[in-house]
């Protein structure tokens, strides 16, 4: 629809008469004559004071953030592919734009009588477009991984119409965040990072970005929620907002009333890829501290103290006698870990750290990764109905425990005895019997089969995974394992810990 006709789309011109005309005067002047007391109700003076108020406070905190706002714009330079080139037109089946984003444009190859020729051997050249936010008036911009993750070339532009080439770019994956160094900079507009720990939900905020290239867009909303989690990016808890946010406004500032940064802008729940009101941002206090590390070092270390945790639900609180769902469940301690010289163990409820309450895994994570390495550090568990304290001094995190106890799921031998607890419909053999031992470094039986609507079924449990312990009765043989299911009930229910391709857990498996 051509835009003259999209400015009147959805209106009708109104049919009009002298009579018409005659009717809207006398209403006009009888409304101009009636006593004041007879007409609509007028806003209160004071709800329109505060409401300018307001308006000033946004006009003001905008004038203040948007100077330090600016484009990042990314581009991937042409690279000749290592295959070799095919010359002459794209058949049909082929897909021209392989390795692209227009990839799934083709995916049963090009239509028939349909001809792309692409120059030999180059894939195409890519470009990108996100937000960022100058902290340093030297140069320094802080914007996502993603906006500049795998970028030939990076220019920022300023509102004033500069623009500079990026010098160097340090990034973190891990929490999304990236710190570019600008050539020949200085004097730069800066904003001031704020503290987010102050941000408590329904403050209002303003988001400053170029959404779908539309350069220093500005949205107003709350904090809608705190703390939130998103799969893609481990090792952040977002702060969550209903100012727009749109593609195009990653990396771009979150501020409060005084103009202060108090977060970085990230991502955004939409079924339509656009803004639905939900949008996620990276605390400027964490921003701080891994932008920081950045600039100092190009790398961020986090701390750790070893032990594989998981939610507690429930159910599982109920079992171990917790008062409430707050606290993460220990599944494993590593072997030589900080946690294990402390004294951790498996089963326990980790509540605080440092005195600070633990609600989840991702907010522990967190504390503990920012703690000082090398320092003796409080840590409060629950386990057998009480509060035990422990000391932990925390060690830098090692790069591969990430990629740590993941295992192809092992084989067992067909004519290996196995043995049946039919309360809890699980089958399990001992470790020798695999023909291909994937749990060399841990000891169990393994579940050979489950009954596809027992406990251990609904649970999760399945054939190949390690059986470590039965409540906390290790167990490496069958008559051990045998001895131990003995004592337990589907009604009370059982806690295993077990082992599977991914790393250790625990799991209940009890009769409702």
């Amino acid at each position: 629809m051509p835009a003259s006709l999209m400015s009147f789309a959805g209106r009708r011109r109104p049919a009009f008469c002298v009579f018409c005309a005659m009717a809207l005067g006398a209403a006009a002047v009888v409304a101009a004559l009636a006593p004041v007391s007879s007409r609509a109700d007028q806003p209160p003076a004071d709800a329109i004071d505060h409401a300018n108020a307001l308006s000033k406070a946004f006009r003001h905190a905008a004038e203040i953030a948007t100077p330090a706002v600016v484009v990042v714009r990314s581009e991937v330079k042409p690279k000749r592919e290592k295959r070799t080139p095919q010359r002459g037109p794209q058949r049909r089946g082929d897909n021209p734009f392989r390795g692209t984003p227009f990839e799934n444009m083709f995916p049963d190859g090009l239509p028939e009588g349909f001809e792309f020729n692409m120059p030999d051997g180059k894939s195409p050249a890519q470009s990108g477009v996100g937000s960022g936010v100058i902290v340093d008036a030297a140069g320094v911009v802080i914007t996502n991984n993603h906006v500049v993750e795998g970028a030939d070339v990076v220019t920022v532009e300023l509102s004033d119409g500069r623009a500079f080439k990026a010098d160097t770019i340090e990034t973190d994956p891990e929490s999304d965040l990236a710190v570019i160094r600008l050539v020949d900079a200085k004097g730069l507009p800066t904003a001031k990072l704020g503290n987010s720990d102050a941000l408590e939900i329904g403050d209002w905020v303003i988001a400053i970005g170029n959404p779908f290239d539309l350069e220093t867009t500005v949205s107003a909303g709350i904090i809608s929620g705190k703390g939130r989690e998103l799969g893609g990016i481990r090792r952040a808890q977002f702060l969550q907002t209903d100012a727009a946010i749109n593609p195009g406004n990653s990396g771009g500032p979150l501020i409060n009333l005084e103009g202060e940064v108090v977060g970085i802008n990230t991502a955004i729940a939409s079924n339509s890829g656009g803004y639905q009101g939900i949008g996620f941002a990276i605390p400027s206090n964490l921003a701080r501290w891994v932008t920081d590390q950045l600039i100092d070092t190009g790398k961020v270390e986090r701390a750790f103290i070893g032990v594989q945790m998981g939610p507690l639900d429930a159910r599982m609180a109920a079992k171990l006698g917790a008062k409430d769902r707050n606290g993460v469940l220990v599944n494993d301690v590593v072997p030589g870990s900080p946690a294990e010289a402390a004294g951790v163990q498996e089963l326990d409820v980790i509540t605080a750290f440092d005195g600070n309450p633990v609600k989840g895994t991702r907010s522990l994570q967190e504390v503990v990764e920012r703690a000082a390495i090398g320092k003796p550090h409080t840590l409060t568990v629950f386990r057998d109905g009480k509060q035990v304290t422990l000391t932990v001094t925390v060690k830098p995190l090692p790069a591969d425990v990430a990629a740590a106890g993941r295992s192809p799921s092992p084989k067992a031998e067909d004519d290996a005895e196995t043995s049946y607890a039919e309360e809890f419909g699980l089958e399990v053999r001992e470790k020798a019997s695999l023909a291909e031992d994937a749990y060399a470094d841990v000891e169990g039986v393994v579940v050979d089969r489950v009954d596809p609507d027992g406990l251990a079924a609904q649970a999760g449990i399945g054939p190949g995974m390690l059986i470590r312990k039965v409540g906390r009765t290790p167990v490496t043989t069958l008559e051990e394992f045998e001895a131990a299911i003995a004592k337990e009930s589907a009604a009370d229910g059982v806690v295993l810990s077990v082992r599977t391709p991914r790393g250790n857990s625990v799991v209940l498996l009890k009769k409702e």
